[in-house]
């Protein structure tokens, strides 16, 4: 597989003399969808102001698509990269839905004759094709961000990042949007970041970065880095919730595997419950 991100002894410091990123690297594979997991202050969001060229960094190198970010190349690594911030409400611009999906493309100079086209195609894709005409203030939290991702994913950039993109929503919201990104990441051709905290969206993930105090301190498959209790205890994160089950039925005698993902779980004990 590319490599579409590459970070390189990566550090960056807000006060001299304390590295908030402290000399990492990581490589994210093209058409990945990977998480960068951590607790509030482990630098997680610094990562992907980095990435996009908002602060500069300290030391070490970043190259995107191929491209060495400097301050030279800044638009050019932009222009591949699409972000959606904690807050959608600081990220609307036009009165409608309609009209803040338009404010990307105008940026980006897109024929008016295409707009009409594009704008639809990428709000059926995020199942907002019926609130076009709808102030983005009024809509639900989960609504707000489909909209966000309609907005970014309509100028056709090769990598999002959600930076925290469903830590204000409720159940519901994460819920849908969390599906969301699953079904984009079945495209291929899409790259997704996720910098959260949210340990069930590491779990629907390719591939985690566990960060802590600005260090890597493991990364691999959910698989394999989300079952280790003891260390997510230590970094004040939970474990997946169809872990904590298939742990808990372990104990009830039950021979079962242990999961992560509450799909797969909840398809293995209606496969046990059918042969009774």
């Amino acid at each position: 597989m590319d490599k579409i991100i590459e970070v390189k002894n990566l550090s960056f410091e807000y006060e001299e003399g304390s590295k908030t990123i402290d000399n990492i690297s990581f490589d994210i594979e093209k058409g990945t969808y990977t998480t960068i997991l951590g607790h509030n202050g482990s630098g997680k969001s610094t990562i992907s102001k980095l990435l996009m060229g908002l602060l500069e960094k300290k030391s070490g190198d970043i190259i995107v698509g191929g491209i060495q970010l400097t301050e030279e190349t800044l638009s050019e690594v932009r222009s591949q990269i699409g972000i959606v911030f904690q807050n959608p409400d600081n990220q609307f611009i036009g009165a409608t839905v309609r009209d803040d999906i338009a404010f990307g493309l105008e940026n980006i100079c897109m024929d008016p004759n295409l707009m009409d086209d594009v704008i639809y195609e990428y709000a059926s894709k995020v199942n907002m094709l019926d609130f076009l005409d709808h102030e983005p203030t009024k809509l639900s939290g989960g609504q707000k961000q489909r909209v966000a991702i309609a907005g970014i994913l309509a100028m056709s950039p090769s990598i999002i990042i959600l930076d925290e993109a469903t830590s204000m929503l409720d159940p519901r919201g994460k819920k849908e949007i969390n599906a969301l990104v699953s079904e984009l990441n079945k495209n291929k051709n899409m790259t997704i970041l996720s910098i959260t905290h949210d340990i069930e969206e590491a779990a629907n993930s390719d591939y985690v970065i566990l960060l802590n105090h600005g260090k890597i301190v493991d990364h691999g498959k959910p698989k394999d880095v989300l079952m280790k209790q003891e260390q997510l205890e230590e970094l004040s994160l939970d474990i997946p919730f169809a872990y904590k089950v298939s742990k808990g039925l372990q104990q009830k005698g039950f021979e079962i595997e242990n999961y992560i993902s509450r799909e797969k779980l909840v398809n293995k004990l209606c496969q046990l419950h059918s042969k009774k």
